[in-house]
């Protein structure tokens, strides 16, 4: 890969790194917006249309089903065509869609059957943007320093999550919930213009030479692609299970601490915010704990505590102690899943050539948004055939899952981040076939793991 003209030098570097730093601005507004929507649209259908449980339950649904449908289609198409554009055109399409809400508000023409279907063409453009949003970074920094970009990133992204969720507290308070999705449409144009400056190459396409080719053949190759690769292979069942497990719990996990446990709207909020501040946290040092333990052990160390995360849950009983105790843990959880989310997402954009960046993404957002919704609607039947507390042990122990499928793989003894890939051959049979092995013990023998990090020497950073 050629670095781009002004590719850091350093980690330090990366706030003086121009395109990075649009990037970052870009999304970090994308990632705000949607969390405004996100807290006011089900307020708008509940408080505004007198929306019924099962209508809201619809309007989630058709929000979450575009990933699961279109991601694999967003990624071959983010490989052949430019990504900034792509992401641009995500962009606008999310910005004039939800800005019809509040001109319908307005004309008192808004009805739930146009929510639905702002919900379901929003997923659609997120899925458009995403695809390539995020397989647009290792074009735009040194592979050596992926990971540091996705932890700045990954920490940056949980701050605006939560900026969103109380900006559209704040903005529905003071302009109504029609109104107050205005900030999204903003953020949305913030976000295509900070993309439209990026001035970084994009590296070669996958499929220069792609007219005549059908959209499916470039899936068919992207699917391909990761399965061959045990490393790409590995690391996206870690990501669909972790997603299916965490989906079950969540579907259940609010209801349980209102109605179970007697927490307040308050309380609730103050745990949510210690858990934005655990994800934060764990992007943040997810380089470092890489850098001196491993990305391996790191990754199986976190995946190995998450599921003793949910034991204060799971044993709870109303009153404060117990309240500062799940918000504790739900800290250390979304710190654990930060870490990994953070150094598997590197790892796999290190690896991977950049011809098929894309649909690499593509394949592990289709299968963790594909088992959502499964495990959203097994937890619903779990819940009513045996309760909420057993659903929830299920959902407990299915979160040991990844650490057994992390734990018989090689990447299990994975003591340095992958090294700079060469760039490939830009023939589309190239592509197909995984990426070289960097050079180098990058994934040593398990057994040999122990010997091998004591006589590690003080490395750069990844």
């Amino acid at each position: 890969m050629t670095a781009c003209p002004d590719s850091p030098t350093a980690p330090a570097s990366l706030w003086r790194h121009h395109d990075f730093r649009r990037y970052m601005t870009g999304q970090a507004a994308s990632v705000t917006g949607s969390s405004i929507s996100s807290m006011v649209i089900p307020v708008l259908a509940v408080l505004e249309l007198d929306a019924t449980a099962a209508e809201v339950a619809w309007l989630s649904f058709l929000g979450q089903l575009p990933p699961a449908l279109l991601a694999l289609h967003a990624g071959a198409l983010a490989d052949r065509h430019s990504k900034r554009k792509q992401m641009i055109i995500g962009d606008l399409i999310s910005a004039g869609t939800l800005a019809s809400v509040p001109v319908a508000a307005v004309l008192d023409k808004l009805s739930l059957a146009q929510l639905m279907v702002v919900a379901a063409v929003q997923g659609a453009a997120g899925v458009l943007h995403d695809a390539a949003a995020l397989s647009l970074l290792p074009s735009l920094v040194d592979r050596s320093l992926i990971h540091r970009s996705n932890s700045r990133i990954g920490g940056l992204f949980a701050v605006a999550a939560t900026a969103g969720s109380n900006l559209g507290a704040a903005l529905t308070a003071l302009l109504g919930p029609a109104r107050a999705l205005l900030g999204d449409v903003v953020s949305y144009l913030i976000s295509a213009w900070c993309t439209a400056r990026i001035q970084a190459p994009e590296g070669p396409r996958a499929l220069a030479n792609s007219r005549g080719r059908r959209l499916h053949t470039e899936i068919g190759e992207g699917l391909r692609y990761v399965h061959r690769d045990h490393r790409l292979r590995t690391l996206t069942l870690v990501n669909a299970t972790t997603s299916a497990a965490l989906a079950l719990l969540n579907t259940l996990w609010t209801l349980y601490l209102l109605r179970s446990l007697a927490m307040s709207a308050t309380a609730l909020g103050v745990v949510l915010g210690l858990g934005a501040l655990g994800a934060a946290a764990g992007a943040l040092a997810a380089p470092v704990l890489a850098e001196r333990y491993g990305p391996g052990p790191l990754m199986l160390v976190a995946l190995a505590i998450t599921p003793l995360t949910q034991i204060p849950l799971l044993l709870a009983s109303p009153g404060l102690a117990w309240q500062f105790a799940i918000g504790a843990a739900l800290f250390l959880q979304l710190a654990c899943a930060a870490a990994v989310g953070t150094t598997q997402r590197s790892i796999r954009q290190v690896i991977t050539a950049d011809g098929m960046q894309a649909r690499m993404q593509a394949v592990s957002t289709w299968l963790t948004s594909g088992a959502r919704p499964v495990a959203a609607l097994l937890a619903g039947g779990l819940g009513t055939w045996i309760g909420v507390r057993p659903t929830l042990i299920v959902g407990t122990c299915l979160l040991v899952v990844p650490l057994v499928v992390l734990y018989r793989s090689p990447l299990r003894g994975l003591l340095q981040m992958p090294g700079v890939l060469p760039v490939p051959p830009s023939s589309a049979d190239a592509l197909v076939q995984p990426a070289p092995a960097p050079l180098g013990p990058a994934v040593p023998n398990p057994a040999a793991a122990g010997d091998v990090r004591h006589d590690r020497s003080a490395e750069g950073s990844p």
